[in-house]
């Protein structure tokens, strides 16, 4: 099963940016760890990152169409845009919403999003960890 682990802006800033919220584990990293737990699991893993939100739409389109399971970080975008909720909204195979922080533990801005609404579940503040308890789930849904 193909699964696609989508991650927004500033991800690919981990390792370097405020390491005492988000860890000192770089994208790479983070991109390895999917890999790896996806083989484990028998899952392919497509993981990828961008800054811009329009290439995030067209993603989330491509596993609508696709019928692809997503692992959602969203960042910034998952408590400011309506277009990635609305694309998340088209989604028929399971959404998983996962933060590396507890965005719930962080500024009032962080606590709303437009992406919980479509997911089958959030995973917030357990890091990288997150992302493994996100594909074990689709993995064994």
């Amino acid at each position: 099963m193909k699964v696609l682990v989508l991650n927004g802006p500033n991800l690919n800033r981990l390792g370097k940016r405020e390491p005492a919220i988000y860890g000192s584990q770089t994208l790479a990293d983070l991109e390895g760890l999917c890999a790896t737990t996806g083989k484990e699991l028998g899952l392919e893993v497509d993981f990828r990152q961008t800054n811009h939100e329009g290439e995030l739409l067209e993603w989330l389109h491509e596993a609508a169409d696709n019928g692809y399971p997503v692992v959602l970080n969203a960042a910034a975008w998952t408590h400011t845009s309506v277009a990635v909720g609305d694309a998340c909204a088209q989604l028929t195979a399971p959404l998983i919403e996962v933060h590396l922080s507890n965005v719930h533990k962080r500024e009032a801005f962080r606590h709303h999003s437009y992406v919980s609404a479509h997911a089958v579940g959030v995973i917030a503040g357990l890091g990288a960890q997150g992302y493994v308890a996100a594909l074990g789930f689709i993995a064994h849904r």
